[in-house]
């Protein structure tokens, strides 16, 4: 028969292969060579489907990898297959199979150069005298098993016998096997195409180190990774060497398994294959990693109980999901709890109770115990799509410490900040899961009686601007409903009463005269916000801290040489004398084939540090953070600043950018006079500029009734530009005394000043005051006001 499926037994085979058949490698097929009496054998990584050549004749491609040329550059090869043989082989073969080829012809490969195989394929047919062994194996493991087809013998199955490479033996272009032991991971994420991204980074016995970059279209098929000091075996896994280090990348018929590192725990492997091979000596493996390892590997890590959780802590949480909630476009809530209590006040997210999913009875009990995190920007999707009851490991969260407006006690928020720095991100657990299992058995325990007697300062009720103001044109369209007014410094308006505007519909034009009674935020630093023009957003401003990661994390990767000296901008490089001896590389773009002053000079950086990008900021007027790929250089995450210009840091909406390439700036560098203004600079790369603006909630009261007022401004009502205010402690100071003026602290405001001297009039030129009257006119703001007292 010229197809045989062969089954193979304790590395035995019943019927073995013809005696003259001589074993051939891959790197010695050559076109023209005798290949009588010789076969090739690999294992199966990809197979197309059957098709119909022109004439009619069946035909079935498979590729094919070596087992034993690991080390060599070329070691896949495309394999053609005829009539009736491509028949046979395309219904019982399957990917991870172990193919053997005789009687084949060697034809130059048309194809190398795009798919990166053999420079020649074999071309096989029952007319030419070929014949095939399909080797299956008693060890392995299968969903289902299968039948004989006509043209199968009595087939045999063998224990494979892949070969495995340490890390210190990777050699750039190989495929090949593995074990490693987690150093580092990322749980998968959405990567900036359509596929899951997932990045692990491995050691082993042999002291190196291999960052691997992971692809697919279902997260499920992504190693199932849960923790530092995982185990994990991968099957052909592509190696390339980058500025001297070596990579791993999915390939075609890429697979793993994962194995819990911890010492003495159950070797069961973890893995969304239906087929897949663990042979017993691979229980040996796993045992001595495990033992190394534990030795060798840290695995602890920052508190994993809300128990033990510390302000200004990151740390991973093992916990049970109990309810969601939408807050806005970037950011999503999850409600959880791992059955102890947090030792000091938590954040409650407000959002609206039709908001909520989660079953309410559970939601009142575990009040004390649960606590919100709030989620930002690309973990949302995963977010949204989590079932509630379901059992997470949600990584690297950061407990900062805050207050509420009007109040002298600090509580702990819990934030999972945007980006896959630090290994962020969220990981489902299945139910047997050995951490789940020991989490279901504490949780069952825990008296939920007791914990609603416990006081109810453990959570912060916060009604301060997130809630009014995140999402600004949910606000706007709600304020069309209400009845709205403007004030202006229009002198032919009479002053009309609180309650009359109360009592009136929208739209109209007024002119009041009242007293600000209260105002938020007191912490004027957290009325500023970033807003985006195109899609009405609202979102903090970044810490520097999520700025800083960023930096630390692109420096990894050293700058790419040939990307240096263009022909728009020159380039300098060079290590810095630290321990770390980090590549540091400054791209200064020309204008007119010349450096222009300091004062006028574009520059863009890679893997400096925040303290070196501020540095930079001092002299030069524009520093762009850039990071190299293979091709171009690219802007950081969009967490990131695009653009730096003095103390001011300029950042683009996630939902609304299209970022382009960095050689776009080189049209702006051909202008006769470029400006470098930073809404230019944001339209040639694709960006849409946010912008800072003062986001606060006033209430004013005249003695017949109190309208809350929502301020909108970027620097007209201040005459401080928003953007500045952060990084500038002159103008702090100049806005607080502002508002103090407004509201007078420490004093409860009546209807009447206690004397000429608190007439602001004279403290606020924009202001006008009758001294019998005190009351203010503030003619200056243009204010959008509602009668509703809460919005």
């Amino acid at each position: 028969m010229p197809v045989q499926l062969l089954k193979i037994m304790k590395e035995q085979s019943e019927t073995p292969l013809p005696s003259h058949l001589q074993k051939e490698d891959l790197k010695d097929l050559q076109e023209g060579s005798d290949h009588t009496n010789k076969y090739i054998q690999g294992i199966v990584v990809l197979s197309y489907p059957l098709t119909k050549l022109g004439d009619g004749t069946d035909f079935f491609k498979i590729v094919l990898q070596g087992l034993d040329d690991s080390c060599s550059r070329i070691n896949s090869i495309n394999i053609l297959i005829y009539g009736k043989m491509a028949e046979d082989c395309a219904k019982v073969i399957r990917h991870g199979d172990t193919f053997i080829v005789a009687g084949y012809k060697v034809i130059k490969s048309p194809t190398a150069r795009e798919d990166g195989r053999h420079g020649c394929h074999l071309e096989v047919s029952e007319e030419d005298g070929s014949a095939i062994y399909c080797l299956q194996f008693c060890n392995q493991i299968y969903t289902k098993p299968r039948t004989a087809t006509a043209s199968e013998t009595a087939f045999v199955s063998i224990a494979p016998k892949y070969v495995y490479t340490p890390l210190n033996q990777l050699k750039d272009g190989t495929i090949v096997n593995l074990y490693g032991v987690v150093k580092f991971f990322k749980p998968p994420y959405v990567s900036k195409g359509t596929d899951y991204c997932s990045v692990v980074t491995l050691v082993d016995p042999s002291n190196v180190k291999l960052t691997c970059t992971l692809f697919n279209g279902n997260p499920d098929s992504l190693p199932k990774i849960y923790k530092v000091g995982d185990i994990v075996r991968f099957h052909r896994i592509k190696i390339r060497e980058y500025n001297g280090q070596m990579q791993g990348i999915t390939s075609g018929g890429f697979a793993s398994l994962t194995f819990d590192g911890t010492v003495g725990a159950p070797v069961v492997p973890r893995t969304s294959s239906k087929v897949y091979t663990f042979m017993d000596e691979e229980h040996k493996t796993i045992e001595e990693l495990r033992v190394w390892a534990a030795s060798n590997i840290s695995i602890s890590g920052p508190a994993a109980k809300l128990s033990s959780v510390q302000p200004m802590l990151f740390f991973d949480l093992t916990c049970q999901l109990v309810g969601k909630a939408k807050v806005d476009g970037s950011s999503f809530l999850l409600k959880v709890w791992d059955g102890t209590k947090c030792p000091y006040p938590t954040w409650r997210v407000p959002v609206e109770a039709k908001d909520l999913e989660g079953e309410r009875v559970l939601l009142h009990q575990l009040r004390n115990l649960m606590v919100d995190i709030l989620v930002y920007d690309n973990h949302v999707q995963l977010a949204k799509s989590l079932k509630i009851g379901s059992f997470l490991r949600i990584y690297s969260i950061h407990a900062k410490q805050a207050s509420a407006d009007n109040e002298n006690v600090s509580h702990i928020e819990f934030h999972l900040h945007g980006g896959t720095c630090y290994g962020r991100g969220i990981g489902v657990l299945p139910e047997n899961n050995s951490d789940v299992k020991e989490l279901k058995t504490f949780l069952e325990s825990v008296d939920l009686a007791d914990s609603q007697n416990m006081e109810s300062m453990s959570s912060v009720e916060l009604d301060g601007t997130f809630s009014d103001f995140t999402d600004l044109e949910s606000h706007l369209q709600r304020c069309q409903q209400l009845p709205v007014t403007v004030l202006t410094d229009h002198q032919d308006l009479n002053n009309t009463e609180l309650k009359t505007i109360m009592n009136s519909t929208a739209p109209q034009q007024y002119r009041i005269r009242a007293k600000l009674r209260t105002y938020k935020p007191q912490k004027l630093h957290q009325s500023v916000k970033l807003h985006c023009s195109k899609c009405n957003s609202l979102q903090e401003v970044p810490d520097g801290d999520v700025f800083d990661f960023i930096l630390q994390r692109s420096a990894i990767t050293d700058p790419n040489p040939e990307l240096h000296n263009t022909s728009w901008y020159d380039s300098v490089m060079w290590t810095t004398q630290d321990q770390k001896q980090r590549k540091i590389a400054i791209h200064f773009v020309r204008h007119d084939e010349m450096l222009r002053q300091p004062e006028d000079t574009l520059l863009m950086i890679e893997g400096g540090t925040l303290k070196e990008v501020w540095k930079l900021t001092k002299r030069f007027k524009c520093v762009i953070p850039v990071r190299s790929t293979e091709v171009d250089l690219e802007l950081l995450d969009l967490s990131a600043p695009f653009l730096l210009q003095g103390n001011v840091k300029y950042y683009g909406c996630k939902q609304c950018s299209a970022p382009k390439p960095i050689k776009s700036l080189s049209s702006m560098a051909a202008e006769e006079r470029p400006s470098w203004d930073p809404t230019e600079i944001a339209q040639v790369l694709g960006i849409e500029l946010l912008q800072y603006v003062f986001i606060m909630k006033f209430t004013l009261v005249d003695g017949t009734g109190a309208l809350n007022a929502y301020l909108f401004d970027y620097e007209k009502f201040f005459q401080i530009p928003a953007s500045e205010i952060l990084t500038n402690s002159f103008l702090q100071e100049k806005m607080q005394m502002t508002m103090n003026m407004l509201c007078p602290p420490g004093r409860k405001l009546g209807l009447k000043a206690r004397s000429n001297e608190d007439c602001l009039a004279d403290k606020f030129p924009k202001a006008k005051c009758e001294c019998q009257n005190p009351p203010v006119y503030l003619s200056q703001p243009t204010w959008t006001l509602t009668g509703e007292k809460e919005l």
